[in-house]
């Protein structure tokens, strides 16, 4: 009996064990298989629709999901690589284009098909193809977007809405922000949501705004009658060449259909620098004589730029000269050197000061801070030495004189 319970009192722990082990260990081997499921590389670059249905002239967003089937991380290219004659596409995110995209083991990454139909583009079925590839080059997934183009929506009633802008062209340089003011008017009998879409340049940022408002808004709710005035915000691509640009802007509902043409005019973008060649910015000079340095003036921008003066901020009674006075034209990337002479007032301390150089073209102007150390004349100093040479020379006669005595 004392065998049977000892035996009995060993079974149980075993037991226990057995029970807690075999769970973990089904586990373990469950999650070692799935990672083992898991090739080495792998990609995929797909369409989440991979069949659309637009109108004439209408473009479409289609979302492409990027993912990365393997055990590391990749960074893949991206490219449309068929397009239809007389369309336009491209893959982007938010507002800039994107050509390739890192993706982590085992993750996806969402990027936007924009496709848009030239105005000759009739209906009909049009295919666009996509590619995938690791930079190596070794691994490459592609896919298509089928899109059935269908006639244009049957015209809407553009005499139910009114848009009206007092200033359709807006002019700048590249790196400014334009901001349109559109009112808009409801001519239907009864109160609508109107639908708010714009059409611009590649890379540029359109957005609408309540007048006076910082928050971006799609569509306007306006009574039957009512106005409301909203703002138009364009931010050019930074890269855009100098030229007018157009911008649709369109605005409708189920009834009714309206649009206005914007213009914006890029005159590029001014930057003027300024400097020595050696970047430094001293000089040493006597009072009341010229001393002269050598400054340089670019255009790092992309607009030429005109009648480009300089002026000076100077102590009083100083002379500050420039060779040449101005430039009648600086054209983008271009530098040119200037002659500058500093003349120091004849009654200047022995000491340093400050004196300002400024380039201006109208529109943007660079200025720069340049130390002048004014040191005694060296005519002056040779005097000096001379009166203590006589001194001393008299002290010495005077000693020679009264030590004979």
């Amino acid at each position: 009996m004392k065998r049977k319970e000892e035996r009995s009192f060993l079974f149980l722990p075993l037991f226990f064990i057995v029970v807690m082990v075999l769970p973990i260990s089904v586990y373990s081997s469950a999650f070692g298989e799935e990672k083992k499921d898991l090739p080495d590389r792998g990609i995929s670059v797909s369409p989440e629709y991979t069949g659309v249905v637009v109108f004439e002239e209408e473009g479409v967003n289609i979302d492409l999901i990027v993912t990365n089937q393997g055990r590391r991380s990749e960074n893949i290219d991206i490219a449309v690589t068929s397009i239809p004659d007389g369309w336009k596409a491209w893959v982007k995110t938010y507002s800039f284009g994107v050509t390739g995209v890192h993706v982590e083991s085992d993750k996806s990454k969402p990027l936007t098909l924009r496709v848009e139909p030239g105005k000759l583009v009739g209906p009909g079925k049009y295919t666009i193809g996509i590619r995938g590839e690791t930079q190596d080059k070794k691994f490459v997934s592609t896919s298509e977007v089928a899109i059935e183009v269908k006639k244009k929506k049957e015209e809407k009633r553009p005499e139910g809405i009114k848009i009206v802008t007092s200033y359709p062209v807006l002019q700048g340089p590249t790196n400014a922000k334009f901001e349109f003011s559109l009112e808009v008017e409801n001519r239907l009998d009864k109160d609508t949501i109107f639908n708010l879409f714009s059409q611009g340049p590649e890379n540029w940022e359109i957005n609408f705004k309540p007048a006076y408002e910082d928050k971006f808004i799609s569509s306007l709710r306006l009574k039957a009658g009512q106005s409301q005035t909203m703002a138009v915000e364009v931010k050019p691509y930074l890269l855009a060449k100098p030229g007018t640009y157009p911008i649709l802007v369109k605005v409708n509902s189920s009834e009714a259909e309206g649009e206005v043409l914007l213009k914006v005019t890029l005159t590029g973008t001014y930057i003027l620098d300024a400097g020595t060649a050696t970047g430094l910015l001293s000089l040493d000079a006597l009072k009341g004589k010229k001393a002269n340095l050598s400054i340089y003036v670019k255009n790092s921008g992309s607009a030429q730029l005109n009648n480009l003066q300089f002026l000076s901020f100077k102590p009083e009674n100083w002379e500050v000269e420039f060779t040449p006075e101005k430039i009648d034209t600086l054209a983008p990337g271009d530098l040119k050197q200037v002659e500058v002479s500093v003349t120091p007032a004849d009654q200047a301390l022995v000491g340093d000061y400050s004196v300002g150089l400024s380039a201006e073209s109208g529109k943007i102007s660079k200025t720069i801070e340049l130390r002048v150390t004014v040191n005694a004349s060296t005519a002056w100093g040779w005097i000096g030495i001379g009166i203590i040479v006589f001194v001393m020379a008299g002290l010495v006669f005077l000693f020679i004189r009264l030590g004979r005595r």
